[in-house]
């Protein structure tokens, strides 16, 4: 067989696999949907509602069979003889030959048929992304093609199409599909998801590109080379503070100040990533088309990695594993013009203004701020006319429409609460004027002013501004802060990104020190799980130098588990609660050299009537470490008969002896075993590996997760090194599913603390984290972020009117 005939073979297989898993998968869909039908049918409604939904249900259940035969026999035929082109709909005779100039309209079934079927391409596609993209590669690099057929039966679209064909044909009509459509819409993406991943799974079995990669499909404009300039910056010195100055326009200089690294990357590859990757290159070929000037940048593949496991979950909890990744080089930054500057800081001056109060009311700022939203997005509106009068070029004019239609998107997130979306409302001019004059701006995820915005936008969604009286009002200290970092950007127009990444780093900073010390729901978690750190880390140091102390001198096995195992943790815990050099730490030092002395062989009559002596108040002091360490009875007598045994064998010589030398050097050792410990945040000697079992700490106020999860891959752990403080997430533990913010991270970054908003922490060590989120059971409460999402808005209406660039 020749190499093409044989590349042929592949492809024909791979769809035949991708078939024959659509088809298998038809049974367990159309029984989930019997049974959705069935318990549609118990739950309480209203009357029209009852008939409307028993009508459905006799009509799915005389019908519903023969749809899912209909859908799996026209697929087995499409994949035998190729899809057809699709029937033009009834009225349309646009381009028509015979009926050249005339126009009819398109009826409302076939209007209603387009959007159910856009609806179910988005679901499928939502899910199964990250899988077609890497089995589309594959394909290309089978048959030689630049892209899949727009008829390819692998497309979504095509898929669609058969499914609502299929349902026409078994004369179900579309009341049935409305009151299915959550369900239909589930069903098929995790089934076409399987599918792909199928198709995948056999073509790496084949050895065909096992680990895909498109990063030689990018392609940069010549001009973009002098972009990376900006890398190579002097190191970053951080801001002295965050706290506001009395001042925003201080003393400050950030054209002098070195631009600071981003704070905290996304997770490489990550699904979020991923997606707003896709984003940036949707935009940029939407607006490429109307604007051939508009980016220097044109992203024409994403870097994508090996296929992962298909999980029992939504894919949003399945990362991709680590890929290198390429930095986002577009043309060299450029001032806007002379006209366009002046018009964008008389627009900054008058969004400052604060909207004037209603006449002869003091409303409370909550009930004002929903007025002032609405009189800023008129005047936003009203100077993006002006601005676009003002652009010198249609690049400029697109940016304008495009930032604009950003921020309309922004001020409409109803998860923001509407006072603080008046601040966010004043960052649209400076953003412009970044925007314009960095095109990389809508091409980086990593541009300082996207990053600023996105993670303001992750702490507040949802957020309550306290609990008390004055929740939501001025004085919450993350309002106030939102409302500092605004100030600052507008007080330095002229300093370009350099603002946004300097507030960015001072934000961040802000943060650790809110979720501390500010907030009343994650402070008193914060603490206790700070104490939990501090007490783990000094019992694996003081674990890891009794090892060293130990390691040459000839001590009970017995003894020397006990030391390790339970006595470095009760000197842990009496030095965090008393301090390293209080009387009572000292006092367990004492008892652990005693213990290694009492347990040395003993041969003279002297020496064993001196243990005699020694055992009780040495067990008393044993048995005292162990309960303010919180071992219980049952734990400790089970340690005292251990030692017991151990202490018998001394009698009997049975042990070997301790020269009286090395007694004393020992003795000296522990006295002073803090002077051997590492300083500093040494993370070699806490890495995952070593990080004990936590499940002793548990508290009222404080849960410990010690189990749960999956087997994390290497990006999962990536990612759950990458977590951001104060994003929020859903959490599936102990049966609840619950909204809870990351607020605190350890100092060795080891430990991960969550709260919900009731208070309650929730402790992870890092390895527990990547576990819950390749388990699906730990989940980004944003499944994109906010100027992603609003990207993703300014898309759609293009898309509907892509001639508003330019007008």
């Amino acid at each position: 067989m020749t190499a093409d005939a044989r590349t042929k073979a592949l492809a024909t297989q791979a769809r035949r696999v991708y078939v024959e898993a659509m088809v298998r998968g038809m049974g367990p869909l159309t029984s989930t949907l019997n049974n959705t039908v069935d318990q549609l049918l118990l739950k309480p409604a209203e009357y029209a509602v009852m008939v409307a939904r028993r009508d459905g249900a006799q009509s799915w259940k005389r019908h519903g069979l023969r749809w899912a035969q209909r859908f799996v026999g026209s697929i087995r035929v499409a994949f035998e003889r190729g899809v057809p082109e699709p029937p033009r709909p009834p009225g349309v005779s646009i381009g028509d030959p015979a009926s050249t100039g005339r126009m009819t309209l398109v009826d409302d079934d076939t209007i209603e048929r387009e959007i159910t079927g856009s609806r179910l391409t988005l679901a499928m596609m939502d899910r199964a992304t990250w899988e077609f993209t890497d089995l589309r590669t594959r394909m290309q690099s089978l048959e030689d093609q630049d892209d899949l057929p727009p008829q390819d039966l692998l497309r979504a679209q095509v898929i669609t199409r058969l499914v609502l064909d299929a349902w026409t044909e078994a004369t179900l009509d579309a009341s049935v599909w409305q009151m299915l459509q959550y369900e239909l819409q589930e069903e098929f993406a995790q089934l076409i998801s399987e599918a792909y991943h199928e198709a995948n799974r056999w073509l790496i079995s084949q050895s065909v590109l096992p680990e895909v990669d498109l990063r030689p499909f990018i392609r940069r404009s010549p001009q973009a080379a002098g972009a990376a300039g900006f890398i190579n910056q002097p190191p970053y010195v951080p801001p002295p503070a965050y706290q506001a100055p009395g001042d925003p326009r201080s003393s400050r200089d950030f054209s002098r100040e070195p631009l600071p690294p981003p704070a905290s990357p996304a997770p490489a590859r990550s699904m979020a990533r991923y997606h707003a990757d896709e984003v940036f290159h949707q935009l940029q070929r939407v607006v490429g088309r109307q604007v051939p000037g508009f980016a220097a940048t044109e992203i024409q593949g994403l870097a994508t990695a090996p296929v992962a496991p298909f999980g029992s979950r939504t894919s949003r909890g399945t990362a991709p594993a680590s890929a290198p990744s390429e930095r986002v080089m577009s043309a060299p930054a450029a001032a806007a013009s002379p006209r366009l500057t002046a018009a964008i800081k008389h627009a900054q001056e008058s969004l400052q203004r604060q909207p004037a109060p209603v006449a002869g009311s003091a409303l409370p700022p909550e009930t004002q701020a929903p007025l002032q939203l609405e009189e800023l997005k008129a005047r936003s509106q009203a100077f993006k006319q002006v601005l676009k009068q003002a652009a010198d070029s249609p690049a400029e004019r697109a940016t304008i429409e495009i930032v604009a239609m950003m921020f309309q998107a922004i001020l409409t997130e109803e998860r923001i609460p509407a006072v603080l979306r008046v601040w966010f409302a004043r960052l649209q001019m400076p953003v412009l004027r970044v925007a314009v004059s960095e095109p990389d701006f809508f091409a980086a995820t990593d541009h300082p002013a996207r990053q600023l915005i996105d993670r303001m936008g992750a702490c507040v969604m949802g957020f309550s501004g306290g609990t008390g009286p004055t929740a939501g009002t001025v004085g919450d200290p993350l309002e106030r802060e939102i409302k500092r970092v605004v100030q600052v950007v507008e007080a330095y127009p002229d300093t370009g990104r350099r603002v946004f990444a300097t507030v960015l780093a001072e934000f961040e900073k802000f943060l650790s020190h809110y979720f501390e010390n500010e907030n009343q729901a994650s402070k008193k978690g914060v603490s206790l799980a700070q104490q939990v750190e501090q007490r783990e880390t000094l019992a694996i140091q003081y674990t890891i130098e009794l090892r060293k102390m130990l390691n040459e001198v000839p001590v009970q096995d017995g003894v020397r588990e006990f030391l390790f195992q339970v006595w470095a943790d009760v000197l842990a815990v009496t030095a965090v609660r008393t301090g390293a050099q209080s009387d009572a730490t000292k006092a367990m030092k004492k008892a652990a050299a005693d213990l290694i002395w009492s347990a040395s062989a003993k041969v003279s009559r002297e020496e064993r009537a001196e243990v005699i002596r020694r055992l009780p108040p040495l067990l008393k002091t044993l048995r005292d470490g162990m309960g303010h360490a919180g071992l219980s009875q049952e734990k400790q007598d089970e340690h005292v008969r251990a030692l017991n045994n151990s202490l018998a064998a001394a009698f009997t010589a049975k042990a070997a002896a301790i020269p009286r030398e090395r007694l004393d050097e020992l003795m000296d050792q522990l006295q002073t075993l803090e002077a051997l410990l590492p300083e500093g945040e040494d993370e070699s000697m806490l890495d995952e590996s070593i990080v004990r079992d936590l499940s002793g700490h548990e508290s009222e106020d404080l849960e410990v997760v010690a189990e749960g999860g999956a087997q994390p891959t290497p990006a999962m752990q990536a990612w759950a090194r990458e977590l951001q403080i104060g994003s929020w997430y859903m959490l599936d533990y102990r049966n609840r599913n619950e909204a809870v913010q990351l607020a605190w991270r350890g100092m060795r970054r080891q430990f991960v603390l969550f709260v919900t908003p009731q208070g309650r922490g929730v402790l992870f060590q890092l390895s527990r984290v990547a576990a819950f989120l390749q388990a699906g059971l730990l989940l980004p409460a944003q499944d994109e972020a906010l100027t992603v999402t609003a990207t993703r808005n300014a898309l759609a209406k293009l898309d509907v009117d892509p001639s508003r660039l330019l007008s």
